[in-house]
């Protein structure tokens, strides 16, 4: 035993070296291995690294929208930035407009391999919230991995995104008024020597006339929906005109912005909505519009570019890059915006418009989060995120506008919305005339309690789906003034909602509007 006292000792000595360096090898890489050391959860782990990055990773995206033609080279160029700064790549798969509500839930559903989402309030956001599809964003998480949105974006804007006081989204951080406008054939308006389109009477006047003088024109058109949808004039003329909130459009429910105590009624079962009817039925009776419009599926757009629509209804972004592309390609052809509502009160599109969340099951969730950060707040990685390649997919005007290009329709059309941001380039070319409104309807936003307000149809889906079912067969040919007896028609419509559980919707919508209220 005693000769072996200096092996054990020397082997004491190596041991206690040994663990020693080892620590101190530990902590020379704590300091900066922030995400492997400070994973707040399951499901955020990302691997080892000196500065966060060390490891390069591919983050995978879904987005709502047909590919870009020019998808593999603006990515390619994406890429390459994200690299430099995040050592991170970026490919997204993309769920085409046909049939993209089909597909996006069942993406969750089968827990598919993707790490960020693309949603918006009526993109699934408090659904799949709700569910467990996305992952909770925490205080600690947005500090940490996205410091430049945590100090861009408004306290109100994370507000608005949380579900049951939870945040699941990274919102667009770029407010605007979701009014809905009209543009007309202004040529068309003074060719008849007619007043300015600015009120639902002078809108009548209008369409009414086309109709009955300009042959081969449709007066005012609109596209089917693929299921129930309040068609735009609806929403102007019942929603807008009335200063009503329709809580849901998947439902007739609505309450009164000023109305403090949030009372729920029917829309269907309201004065406004008769009056309302005899508009539609007179406009109908005079042609200004198909028969078929109900079943129309045709680009209205692309029908009033080629001369067959005189007027139409979107939102105020939409109908001034219409007018501005045809002052492009068609001069000769004067188009005019025409606000219905002008005095009005307005609401202005909670942050949850458009948004990016988390798959719940991604590994890689803080470097995503990293990314977004960037794609939101980053100029150069926003201008090529949200426009493409400078000088092939828009040419540059100083640093807030941009002119399109032969190649701008190559890399569009896709929900690259979710970085809207104050760095959002406007189109050189976008009308003053909208600029105008845009600027007016600001000064007329209306904030009110329950414009955060998000209801939760769990305990009431088939309901939802009954009374939707009951909107598309019964409410859309009574609105574009298609059946002969309106009165009559307003009775089965009101008669097959109650058939439907119009009742108890009601009643759990107030209920839980009641409880939101209470817990202001």
């Amino acid at each position: 035993m005693q000769n072996k006292k200096p092996f054990i000792l020397l082997f004491a000595l190596v041991l206690v070296l040994t663990t020693v360096l080892s620590a101190c090898g530990s902590n020379n890489n704590a300091g900066n291995n922030t995400e492997a050391s400070n994973a707040p959860s399951e499901g955020t782990t990302e691997p080892a690294a000196n500065d966060g990055n060390s490891e390069e990773l591919v983050i995978k995206m879904l987005l709502v929208g047909g590919k870009p033609i020019d998808y593999d080279t603006v990515f390619g160029e994406l890429n390459k930035k994200l690299k430099e700064k995040v050592n991170a790549a970026v490919e997204a798969e993309f769920l085409d407009w046909s049939d993209w509500t089909q597909k996006y839930p069942l993406k969750f559903a089968a827990s598919e391999d993707f790490d960020i989402a693309y949603t918006a309030n009526w993109a699934f956001y408090n659904d799949q919230a709700l569910k467990g599809g996305f992952l909770e964003l925490t205080d600690e998480l947005l500090k940490k991995n996205m410091p430049l949105t945590w100090e861009a974006m408004p306290a109100v804007a994370w507000e608005q995104s949380k579900v049951n006081g939870k945040q699941y989204m990274v919102p667009n951080n770029n407010p605007e008024v979701t009014d809905k406008a009209v543009l007309i054939r202004d040529d068309l308006r003074k060719k008849h020597n007619l007043d300015p389109v600015n009120s639902p009477e002078t809108f009548a006047n209008y369409v009414k006339t086309i109709a009955a003088n300009e042959k081969g024109i449709n007066a005012y058109n609109a596209k089917a929906a693929d299921g129930w949808k309040w068609h735009e004039l609806d929403q102007i003329l019942l929603e807008q005109q009335n200063e009503w909130n329709l809580v849901d459009y998947n439902m007739p429910l609505a309450y009164k912005l000023d109305d403090a105590s949030g009372k729920v009624f029917n829309v269907y079962d309201t004065p406004e909505f008769k009056e309302l009817l005899k508009y539609y039925k007179d406009l109908a009776d005079n042609n200004a519009w198909s028969k078929n419009v109900v079943s129309n599926k045709n680009d209205v757009w692309q029908d009033m570019k080629a001369g067959k629509t005189a007027s139409y209804a979107q939102n105020l972004g939409t109908v001034a890059m219409n007018l501005a592309e045809l002052r492009r390609e068609q001069p000769e052809v004067e188009l005019a915006i025409a606000d219905l509502t002008p005095d009005k009160k307005k609401i202005a599109a909670i942050s949850t418009q458009n948004g990016f969340g988390i798959h719940a099951p991604s590994k890689k969730a803080e470097r995503s989060l990293k990314v977004i950060d960037l794609l939101q707040n980053d100029k150069e990685i926003h201008d090529l995120f949200m426009y493409g390649i400078a000088g092939t997919h828009y040419e540059p005007v100083g640093d807030d506008k941009f002119n399109a290009t032969a190649g701008t329709p190559n890399f569009t059309g896709f929900s690259n919305w979710g970085a809207n941001s104050p760095l959002n380039r406007k189109d050189a070319s976008f009308p003053a005339e909208a600029d105008a409104i845009a600027d007016a309807w600001q000064q007329k936003v209306y904030n009110f309690d329950l414009e955060t307000f998000v209801f939760n149809d769990a305990n009431v889906k088939n309901e939802v789906a009954n009374i939707g079912n009951v909107m598309l067969r019964y409410a859309i040919p009574l609105e574009y003034g298609l059946i002969k007896d309106i009165d009559k028609g307003q009775a089965d419509l009101i008669k097959q909602l109650q058939a439907a559980g119009i009742e108890k919707l009601q009643t759990e919508l107030q209920s839980q509007i009641d409880a939101f209220l209470a817990s202001k």
